[in-house]
């Protein structure tokens, strides 16, 4: 049995999209659908598909956060397979079975979908959204994957073994729980055949927010992971990132959104440190970017 987990707060007019893409998977495997949001609104969207489809549960969080809700359900849910994905995103037809498929290897204990950007090329923001996710993350995870190495997840989508019970609220899920399986042994995959599909922010204030708070989800790990394997880190970026980034452009306007894109990168972690000394340090709250809805 595979439980496919969606988290979700104040996106009632989404929401749905999210929970079709998952009913409408291909794949012969048995699956329920576990919605999670602790709003109204959203919850009344989520029990019409609970009225239409018996694979479809509701389960409401306290609304203390995507972490929190999560080590509610870890308690709670008893399939072999968990699946993790969020209610703003929508999953390939395919993705169920791919991950799935990946985890029949007894030795594998995690494997990670792949993101790909739903925004539009032809604009700047969208550009570097495709940019990221394809000359970055995409790229890394495919090395990684290739020299047998730790891989961090992708909030978006990921699967594992039912083999975690509670994680901090204070890191983030995507790089604790694979950490977590693999001390325990296990190898994590990249699956990038997985498909799920992210609107990213389409305006640089909510794309300064996004990047800030995924850059300070790292800040507290080595507390919990000393040994952390760190790929997501400045020096790495500095020194890896530009390349990848300068090869991936095919028109002169992508070139030059290429080269604009550095220094908001500095930017970021320059804003994400100043926090970090100020005391200012990640929390597991819902904090909506609102161009990504």
């Amino acid at each position: 049995m595979i439980s496919v987990i969606i988290t979700s707060f104040k996106e009632p007019e989404i929401i749905g999209r999210a929970i079709k893409a998952v009913l409408q998977n291909k794949t012969k495997r048995k699956y329920e659908v576990i919605v999670a949001a602790p709003d109204e609104p959203t919850a009344q969207v989520i029990k019409k598909y609970v009225k239409k489809d018996k694979r479809v549960s509701y389960f409401r969080d306290k609304g203390k956060g995507k972490v929190g809700a999560l080590n509610e359900l870890f308690v709670k849910v008893k399939s072999e397979i968990l699946i993790l994905t969020d209610g703003d995103v929508w999953m390939d037809e395919n993705a169920i079975e791919e991950l799935a498929k990946a985890l029949e290897d007894k030795q594998v204990g995690c494997v990670t979908g792949r993101p790909v950007a739903a925004n539009d090329k032809n604009t700047m923001l969208g550009y570097w959204s495709h940019l990221l996710v394809d000359a970055g993350a995409h790229k890394i995870r495919e090395k990684l994957n290739k020299q047998n190495k730790f891989i961090e997840c992708s909030g978006y989508l990921f699967a594992f073994r039912n083999k975690i019970r509670k994680i901090p609220v204070d890191v983030a899920e995507d790089s604790i729980i694979p950490y977590l399986l693999w001390k325990q042994g296990y190898k994590i995959k990249y699956v990038p055949e997985a498909k799920v599909y992210v609107k990213y922010p389409n305006n640089l204030k909510d794309f300064i927010k996004q990047k800030v708070r995924t850059t300070k989800s790292h800040e507290r790990l080595k507390l919990y992971a000393p040994d952390f394997p760190t790929v997501k880190s400045f020096t790495n970026e500095l020194t890896k990132g530009p390349l990848e980034a300068i090869k991936y452009p095919k028109k002169i306007k992508e070139v030059i959104w290429t080269l604009c894109l550095f220094p908001v990168r500095l930017y970021i972690w320059y804003k994400a440190e100043k926090q970090r000394k100020s005391g200012k340090t990640y929390q597991d709250n819902w904090e909506r970017i609102e161009s990504t809805k």
